[in-house]
């Protein structure tokens, strides 16, 4: 059974209060009946009854799944309705997914507009609950949102998490032994390594650009950093007054990106190319690195063991602190789900239940959230999961994680970044243009 922190009064009210709120505009078919009484407590479980909770997870992602599976095994009067679907495709209907057919639990990439029309749980009084509160504050922080939407980083939560996912470059062992590569204390020495990729006939980098993913927004994101700050570029995502993106330093990223772009070190398709070809033409070998997320460590342990290594995005100088999109991927309980309670009750089992830590460590290749003290699942040696649970632990020691620039505003990713990245491939958008675009755009869609 999880964890859970038995409350002390403070804990019982809010509780109490959440559940009054909650659970009384639950539903029919809810968990609870509606609580009256400031003084009751209902516990927040999944009961003994049939439960069936819906869910809509982002496909290709097998994690989620992974633990719904192992937690109806543990809980087996609770089943799963769960339908998957793109990133691209969550972050655009999920308005009208939540106002007109609220599953119990979503992946959402974006919660801010989501939070401000009203249509996701305030989970504060499971946090008081369970014991959340107790975490470290960043684990979190990126999925409070302040009032009216804005800014995020600060008020109720929204959201929560398995993993404290890391983002940064894969590279295939083998390959890299072919050109004498070690991994790179400067941008330089990386640039020098692609060019030498180049040269010996091997794709330096694999990568994805097609339809509304924008891809290349995970290796600009990085180059981003390396030229200017995490705090900058988190400051603009979370919609703080006055942040923009429009920055010296970002253009300065973007020019760097389009080096190597016209110097050929993505395929030619690459505008062409979905992510679930991006991750085969690496792990079949045809590309040396690949920037990409730890949610792939897993399976590239699984697929080419003892094979593949991590290194996070070198900074300018050999010596500056590194900095990653590092970020739970935020699941949600809609304001009108039928069973929030076992819903948060699953949540808080998915990060403190020992099983299903390991399994975020085995399936996910995460560092899961949870409390300071709690214990890490064992990990490979010599694993790529090592390095990427290694540079998670990094990230989150220097404080340089950062939320995807993809997440700033429900729309974006699809109106914005896509297609203003699709045309810096094809060359056919200045970098200083794809800044000032997506700022306008920003502007505009969070009202000024």
């Amino acid at each position: 059974m999880p964890r859970l922190r038995r409350p002390g009064p403070h804990a019982i009210v809010a509780a109490a209060l959440v559940s009054a709120i909650v659970v009384g505009c639950s539903a029919p078919g809810g968990d609870h009946p509606a609580v009256t009484s400031a003084t009751a407590v209902v516990e927040p479980d999944c009961g003994t009854g049939p439960v069936v909770l819906r869910a809509r997870f982002e496909a290709g992602f097998p994690l989620a799944k992974a633990l719904t599976d192992e937690f109806t095994r543990q809980h087996p009067n609770v089943t799963w309705d769960v339908r998957e679907e793109q990133f691209a495709v969550l972050a655009q209907n999920a308005p009208r997914l939540l106002a007109d057919n609220p599953p119990d639990l979503a992946r959402l990439p974006q919660v801010s507009d989501l939070a401000a029309d009203g249509l996701l749980r305030d989970l504060d009084g499971y946090a008081a609950w369970f014991g959340w509160d107790d975490w470290p504050a960043a684990q979190l922080r990126q999925m409070r949102v302040g009032p009216g939407g804005r800014p995020r980083g600060e008020g109720p939560l929204y959201a929560m998490g398995f993993s404290a996912s890391v983002t940064g470059v894969f590279y295939n062992k083998d390959l890299a032994e072919r050109i004498g590569f070690r991994e790179p204390a400067t941008l330089a020495e990386f640039d020098d390594a692609l060019a030498r990729a180049k040269d010996a006939g091997i794709t330096p980098l694999a990568g994805f650009n097609a339809g509304a993913a924008a891809g290349l927004a995970f290796p600009l994101q990085s180059l981003m950093a390396a030229y200017g700050s995490p705090e900058a570029i988190d400051s603009w995502i979370f919609q703080e007054p006055g942040a923009t993106i429009d920055t010296a330093a970002g253009t300065e990223a973007v020019r760097h990106l389009q080096r190597w772009l016209r110097a050929g070190y993505f395929d030619a398709d690459l505008n062409a190319t979905d992510y679930a070809r991006m991750v085969d033409r690496f792990a079949s070998g045809r590309a040396l690195f690949m920037v990409d997320g730890d949610w792939e460590s897993g399976a590239l342990d699984r697929r080419l063991p003892g094979r593949v290594g991590f290194f996070l995005v070198p900074p300018l100088r050999a010596g500056d602190r590194r900095a990653a999109m590092s970020a739970p991927p935020t699941f949600a309980i809609p304001a009108r789900a039928a069973h929030p309670d076992c819903a948060a009750f699953f949540l808080n089992w998915a990060v403190t239940d020992p099983t299903a830590r390991g399994i975020t460590v085995r399936v996910g290749g995460a560092l899961p959230l949870g409390p300071g003290d709690a214990d890490r699942p064992p990990v490979e040696p010599g694993s790529v999961t090592a390095a990427t649970i290694a540079a998670a632990s990094r990230v989150a020691a220097d404080g340089t994680g950062m939320d995807f620039i993809a997440n700033a505003t429900g729309a974006i990713l699809a109106e914005s970044w896509s297609p203003g990245l699709q045309e810096l491939a094809a060359g056919e958008r200045a970098p200083e243009d794809l800044l000032r675009r997506v700022q306008a755009d920003y502007t505009a869609q969070i009202g000024g």
